[in-house]
């Protein structure tokens, strides 16, 4: 059993994670799934973007869908009244979220690249079945990487002095375990550095390709400027604060003084929170910022319109009929 509790810790999660992750649900599940929607006819139209889109669409969802769990974990302070395997399954969606919306949104970077800078050529990696293959393999290698999560016991007890009450923690544990600060590393460096120095190179090359574009009006190149900086800037606030409390972590913890450890523990805390607004950020701008996904999801929404008023004329229609034989009936009898 650990003594490690702080008198604030239990109390800022209670108050800051239900208020960040009730807003994430109600606005991230309509959101992702006008997105998906919007994806799947992206990608039916020969678009492979629409495959990355998809599939980055669906994992911010999984790992929405596992939200309400960690809200009732946090507005119940940090005490984890469910099972050991629900809890592994969460931290494993949580993972897999971050890592594979990093890789996912590498590769939405280096294919608009590619049509922008390179329209001609490179045409194999601009298709859907490259786009399919690439995307099953990020599947693939993060689920893999992320099922130490699955098989690792990631409950534990923590006795908080301030309270005189127990609390099971569920996998943020302090201080850090050695298996988890070498895996912190490994993290940071595949799944951050890296797609973060592609994605502001590729950002940067289109950047370049625009303005020197003479057929592009001034009012679209700046609509496209505003957008790329709008990713970069949106990338680095929800992943960068993580990983930077993350390594600060694995540096600190393992000494012997934990005062500084503690401290940077509440401060990592928060940026856990603050990291899933990349499942809010990311429909709105992928998909609903363009002119092709507000016209897709204009065209999906009046489809299911159209579909509603056809069922509600059929289902009058029905009743109408139904009314003039019951009169008409009643005329012969």
């Amino acid at each position: 059993m650990n003594s490690t509790c702080t008198d604030e810790q239990h109390d800022l999660d209670h108050y800051l994670f239900p208020i960040v992750y009730i807003f994430v649900v109600i606005v991230s599940i309509p959101a992702n799934i006008g997105s998906l929607c919007v994806s799947f006819v992206q990608a039916k139209k020969e678009n492979e973007l629409g495959i990355y889109l998809f599939s980055l669409s669906l994992s911010d969802l999984l790992y929405t869908l596992t939200l309400p769990l960690w809200i009732h974990y946090t507005w119940n302070q940090d005490n984890w009244v469910f099972s050991d395997a629900l809890c592994r399954g969460c931290a494993f969606f949580m993972y897999v979220n971050f890592y594979s919306s990093t890789a996912f949104l590498t590769c939405i970077s280096v294919d608009r690249y590619l049509a922008v800078v390179y329209p001609l050529k490179f045409f194999f990696l601009r298709t859907r079945r490259c786009a399919f293959m690439v995307s099953l393999f990020i599947w693939v290698v993060e689920t893999i990487f992320n099922a130490i999560l699955l098989w690792e016991d990631e409950t534990s007890t923590e006795y908080c002095d301030a309270k005189e009450i127990n609390f099971t923690l569920c996998y943020d544990r302090y201080p850090l375990e050695k298996w988890e600060i070498k895996f912190n590393w490994f993290r940071t460096c595949t799944g951050y550095v890296i797609p973060l120095a592609i994605i502001m190179i590729c950002n940067q090359k289109v950047y370049q390709a625009v303005q020197r574009n003479r057929a592009t009006e001034n009012r679209e190149k700046r609509r496209i400027i505003k957008l790329l900086v709008s990713i970069t800037v949106t990338f680095v606030l929800c992943f960068t604060p993580f990983h930077v409390m993350l390594l600060l972590r694995s540096i600190l913890e393992p000494m012997s003084d934990h005062r500084y450890g503690k401290q940077t523990y509440k401060m990592y805390r928060i940026t856990v929170a603050l990291t899933s607004l990349n499942c809010v950020a990311d429909p709105i701008l992928y998909c609903f910022v363009t002119e092709t996904g507000r016209s897709d999801m204009w065209n999906i929404l009046k489809f299911c319109t159209g579909m509603l008023n056809k069922s509600e004329r059929q289902r009058k229609r029905i009743l109408s009929m139904s009314t003039k034989d019951t009169v008409e009936l009643n005329t012969l009898e």
